[in-house]
């Protein structure tokens, strides 16, 4: 992509933090996109170097949030919160759920520059719904959630879906993530469900572990873990069929395992849990 100078937004400069990798615009790469810069392309890369299936990694869990999101919106959600959303990719989360039920409301959250400015792309609700952005980061949950109720969009009385899809593995432990998703499940009504992916070392263990540290290295915090870890973050929430799996098993059947994708290409664990 030709390279972007900082993008002003309200009359200021915005650090797009063209010198150093990021991992959403590492993500995008992984997916194809052209919303990335040379210092990511490397990083990727470097990636792809030791573990080449990284690429079928970032589609999975793509396919897992538009398959979660239609099995929410079918029980009946009308309100979404996608924390660490990335760079816009068509069909974002709206245009899934909102093909379903038009009225939805979603409000989407990153921390990351450059995704403010694509956030137009984000912004194209249905005139019965609603859509909108905000600043955030997952790792201060208190200032996200006050971000969240400032927008004016949500009703916390009642169920929200939210969405934390290949964000967990970016705050490891000595950030306190399972404090971190404690803190935002108390916020949500009963009827919430809570969907989420993680990365996972459990099958091809040194690869993950080449990769942490990629990421470690170029500034960017990584933790895999195993199933029983991931499986914390749901705490006392009613696990949906089949569990927390490995993505392209979720949903249970046919639907949720494309052919000729092994557990280790994959190496990315999904669930989808309610809350009482």
């Amino acid at each position: 992509m030709q390279e972007q100078p900082a993008a002003r937004r309200g009359g200021g400069e915005t650090d797009l933090g063209q010198d150093r990798a990021h991992s959403a615009r590492m993500y995008d790469y992984y997916l194809g996109g052209k919303t990335n810069y040379a210092v990511d392309r490397e990083a990727a890369q470097a990636v792809i170097q030791v573990f080449p299936a990284i690429e079928m990694t970032a589609r999975v869990n793509r396919t897992y949030m538009h398959r979660a999101a239609r099995y929410l919106a079918g029980q009946g959600l009308r309100q979404f919160i996608d924390l660490g959303t990335g760079i816009p990719t068509a069909p974002n989360l709206h245009q899934v759920v909102q093909e379903q039920v038009p009225d939805a409301t979603v409000v989407y959250a990153d921390n990351d520059p450059i995704v403010l400015v694509y956030a137009d792309e984000l912004l194209d609700s249905t005139p019965e719904g609603t859509t909108c952005y905000i600043e955030a980061d997952v790792t201060a949950p208190d200032k996200l959630l006050e971000a969240v109720e400032a927008s004016g969009v949500i009703d916390f009385g009642r169920p929200v879906a939210l969405s934390l899809h290949a964000v967990l593995h970016f705050v490891p432990d000595e950030q306190d993530p399972y404090s971190i998703v404690t803190r935002l499940l108390q916020e949500l009504a009963p009827g919430s469900f809570l969907s989420l992916t993680h990365c996972t070392g459990d099958f091809e263990p040194q690869a993950w572990e080449a990769i942490v540290e990629t990421y470690r290295q170029r500034g960017t915090p990584a933790q895999v873990r195993s199933h029983a870890e991931v499986l914390r973050f749901f705490g006392d929430l009613e696990l949906v069929d089949p569990g927390l799996v490995v993505a392209h098993h979720w949903p249970a059947g046919p639907h949720g395992t494309p052919q000729e994708v092994t557990d280790g290409q994959v190496s990315l664990y999904a669930g989808v849990g309610r809350k009482r």
